[in-house]
C-alpha cells in the first residue's frame, strides 16, 4: 500500500526545515453528498506525532476543522545527517500511517 504521508527535509547548518503533506479527506460530518443528498459520516484526523530520534519533537491535536490534505511545516535544532525522523497519525476510524526518513 502507498503511503499516505510525504515528508521533505532541507538541512541547513544544524537547523531541518521538516515540510509534511498527509493525503486525507478530512470529513466534518456536515457535507452532503450530491447524488444522494445524505450526509457524509465524520472522517478526520485526531492526532499526529512528530519524532526526531525516537524523541517526540510534536504532538497535535486535530478535529474536523482541519482541511482535506493537511500539510505541516516547522524547524528541528539541532539536526543532523543521518537522523531520523517520523510522523504518525491516526483518525476518528482507527485509520493512519506512519513514515519514517532519514535527514
Amino acid at each position: 500500500m502507498d503511503t499516505t504521508i510525504k515528508i521533505r527535509v532541507t538541512l541547513e547548518n544544524d537547523t531541518a526545515l521538516i515540510r509534511a503533506l498527509i493525503r486525507h479527506p478530512m470529513e466534518n460530518g456536515r457535507r452532503r453528498d450530491e447524488l444522494t443528498g445524505e450526509l457524509v459520516p465524520l472522517h478526520h484526523i485526531t492526532e499526529v506525532i512528530c519524532t526526531h530520534n525516537g524523541r517526540p519533537v510534536m504532538t497535535c491535536d486535530w478535529g474536523p476543522g482541519i482541511s482535506k490534505n493537511p500539510s505541516l511545516a516547522f524547524k528541528i535544532k539541532p539536526a543532523r545527517p543521518g537522523d531520523a525522523f517520523a510522523l504518525s497519525w491516526r483518525d476518528n476510524l482507527g485509520g493512519g500511517d506512519r513514515l519514517e526518513v532519514t535527514i
